[in-house]
């Protein structure tokens, strides 16, 4: 009997069964390519309506930058929430290295790829992350991750 292949995408549906983050918080449409123990690129349509852009900054409206590293994060959590015997939260532990190339505005669509750098005892990782739109670099960054006990509210 074969094996089923690998998964290598997550719809929205998927990745808010995989990730705790809600509305105004759940910063990430879809994955698009994963592979498993290593990377996972996901998009972030950036709309209009998101309620930071109210005030961030009125007539010229950016993506908050914290806003674009925790999209960052939450494509991260995906590559670490898949691995075999990784249980709990995938918090943020730290972020170094970490820089803004180009603003991130309404309309964009942000390309997120984030690699595994190092995973120590199941508990604490490493990961570079990258943010593009339309190919140019928009933020960049090391992301370093604790996985924490956690049980989900009921729904």
């Amino acid at each position: 009997m074969l094996a089923a292949p690998a998964k290598t995408e997550f719809s929205a549906e998927e990745i808010y069964a995989l990730l705790p983050h809600r509305y105004p918080f759940a910063l990430v449409d879809r994955i698009i390519d994963y592979v498993p123990s290593k990377q996972a690129t996901g998009i972030k349509n950036v709309s209009f309506n998101e309620p930071h852009f109210q005030g961030h900054f009125p007539g010229r409206p950016i993506m908050p930058g914290v806003l674009i590293i925790e999209s960052m994060a939450q494509v991260g959590g995906i590559v670490l929430s898949q691995i075999p015997n990784v249980k709990g939260l995938c918090v943020f532990a730290g972020i170094d290295k970490v820089r803004f190339r180009r603003p991130v505005v309404p309309g964009d669509q942000l390309i997120i790829t984030v690699e595994l750098l190092a995973l120590k005892r199941l508990r604490f990782g490493k990961m570079r992350g990258r943010a593009e739109v339309d190919g140019q670099l928009a933020c960049e960054g090391d992301l370093m991750f604790s996985v924490v006990d956690f049980t989900p509210p009921e729904r």
